[in-house]
């Protein structure tokens, strides 16, 4: 297993990018592709509320552009919160492009806080590979 610090670093400077004027709660996520690339997002808020995205969601948008189609791993940071998951949305979106056994870890301000396996946050998820 990799030293997630990176994916922490990662997440933690895309968080300081958030724009969030609505919420006032950015949110940065960062993950590993199976190529080994680290993509990282922020949420990106919208006076529409339901139209805004999550930083995962912007992390998941950077590694398809790039034209990778698996996560290994992602690194969730919030300012305001510790230890915050994804939210239901984004664990659906995150099992579109990795397994239960992906790893995912849950920061505060100064690293990782505690690693958990999607599968473990999304039980018996709907994948790509049940259509």
């Amino acid at each position: 297993m990799s030293d997630p610090h990176d994916l922490f670093e990662a997440a933690k400077a895309a968080m300081a990018k958030a724009y969030a004027p609505h919420s006032n709660f950015p949110v940065g996520a960062a993950l590993r592709s199976a190529g080994g690339a680290i993509y990282s997002g922020c949420n990106v808020e919208n006076a529409s509320y339901p139209e805004g995205w999550c930083a995962e969601t912007s992390a998941i948008a950077q590694m398809v552009g790039a034209g990778e189609r698996a996560i290994i791993e992602v690194a969730v940071v919030a300012e305001k919160m510790a230890c915050i998951p994804p939210c239901g949305g984004c664990r659906q979106r995150i099992r579109e492009f990795g397994t239960a056994e992906t790893r995912i870890h849950l920061c505060n301000a100064s690293g990782v806080v505690e690693t958990v396996t999607l599968g473990a946050l999304l039980p018996r998820a709907y994948g790509p590979e049940g259509r």
